[in-house]
């Protein structure tokens, strides 16, 4: 398994995660929902590098252009509900791909301890396919893998990308740990020191799918 932490290098990616984690910014939910979809624009363009291509002539009024365009069939897939700004910030750039959805949710046991559910997939085939499973936060990686899992049911893919904001280092070693020999690639734009005692990610951002959509009830 790969790990990519596209915050090695600077760019403008830097300021869109800023705005994230920013309590004085995190107030307005529209723009921490066009944040996420801007990150998903960035990462997917990161992520179309390791597609193959194939040489093609397109027809312009004036002549033929040959141009490489990507040969992978692309199934874009994610975590509701947090995950559908960031979604469609990978839709918008690749906007040819098919889609997938899974819920995945904490069961609290009690204030601490809590399982993960997965209740709902909605998937095309996805033999042979690129694989890109995006969720905005990596705390434990137990929803990753399970989302993961899940959608193996609906085929195997040629290639896995599992795409994340925030991870924390704990949920990267916990990947690693599930996925040793597996052709998967992560990406993550920061990757936080560690998790507290509610499973939540330090420093992080607090819950995205509050700040994207409003609180829920317990």
């Amino acid at each position: 398994m790969r790990i990519i932490n596209l915050s090695e290098k600077d760019s403008i990616l830097n300021r869109y995660v800023a705005e994230l984690r920013d309590v004085h910014i995190q107030g307005d939910s529209l723009r921490f929902r066009r944040n996420l979809e801007r990150i998903g624009e960035v990462m997917a363009y990161e992520i179309t590098k390791e597609f193959d291509y194939i040489s093609t002539d397109v027809e312009s009024p004036l002549g033929v252009a040959p141009v490489n365009l990507p040969r992978d069939q692309v199934v874009l897939s994610t975590i509701l509900r947090a995950g559908i700004p960031y979604h469609q910030g990978f839709l918008n750039a690749i906007d040819y791909a098919g889609n997938a959805f899974v819920s995945a949710y904490r069961k609290y046991k009690d204030t601490l301890k809590f399982d993960i559910h997965i209740e709902y997939i909605a998937s095309p085939r996805l033999d042979e396919k690129t694989l890109i499973v995006t969720d905005p936060m990596l705390a434990t990686g137990s929803s990753m893998e399970l989302a993961y899992r899940a959608l193996l049911t609906k085929g195997t893919p040629a290639k896995v990308h599992l795409a994340s904001i925030i991870a924390s280092r704990q949920a990267l070693d916990y990947l690693k740990e599930k996925f040793p020999c597996e052709n998967i690639t992560v990406w993550v734009a920061a990757i936080d020191p560690v998790i507290d005692e509610h499973s939540y990610i330090v420093p992080g951002l607090g819950d995205a799918g509050d700040l994207a959509y409003g609180e829920k009830t317990p």
